[in-house]
């Protein structure tokens, strides 16, 4: 990959390509990688200076540290719209606009810990969520007003798997770039 190639510098791994059909084995990829984020986070930014945490993945995108911000605030609407659609009829959900989000203080001066801290309790019982679901629960559906349709949960799971893994390469993908360890 070429530094300049700006699809690869937005998706380092591809955007997200929902499989046809979500087995089993897929809900536990998507479970194992929900698990391990906080963690696998935490590892990738444990040496970074906060020159390093305030450098933009690239040009004109999030600095690191509004990355880690970003996906605490999105793991943490993710989670809620789990429970809504858990303890309601295909509800609803409320959007929210991530890039205004992430430019509000909170998405940019906090030390990184603050949302380390708050995605670990989160993904914990996330997981624990997870792993206690009965049959049929994943493929329960809300509604997304913003994209006018239904998304299943195993879907979603999908998604914020996959949303996880994709800042996670662009954490990796710049410090390879710079020569950061």
């Amino acid at each position: 990959m070429k530094p300049s190639d700006p699809d690869k510098l937005r998706y380092p791994i591809g955007t997200f390509k929902k499989p046809f059909p979500i087995t089993p084995e897929i809900i536990k990829i998507y479970q194992r990688d929900i698990e391990s984020f906080p963690q696998r986070l935490k590892n990738e930014v444990a040496h970074l200076s906060e020159d390093q945490l305030n450098t933009p993945y690239r040009s004109g995108g999030w600095t690191i540290r509004q990355l880690i911000h970003h996906c605490a605030d999105s793991h943490l609407n993710a989670y809620i719209r789990f429970k809504l659609t858990l303890t309601e009829d295909n509800p609803t959900i409320k959007p929210y606009d991530q890039e205004r989000w992430a430019e509000l203080p909170d998405g940019i001066t906090p030390p990184i810990t603050v949302s380390l801290q708050l995605l670990e309790g989160l993904h914990y019982r996330w997981t624990l969520l997870l792993k206690n679901l009965k049959k049929g629960d994943l493929v329960r559906t809300f509604f997304h007003p913003e994209h006018g349709k239904e998304f299943r949960l195993e879907e979603v799971l999908g998604q914020y798997a996959w949303h996880g893994n994709h800042h996670l390469a662009h954490i990796t993908q710049l410090k390879k770039q710079k020569g950061w360890k």
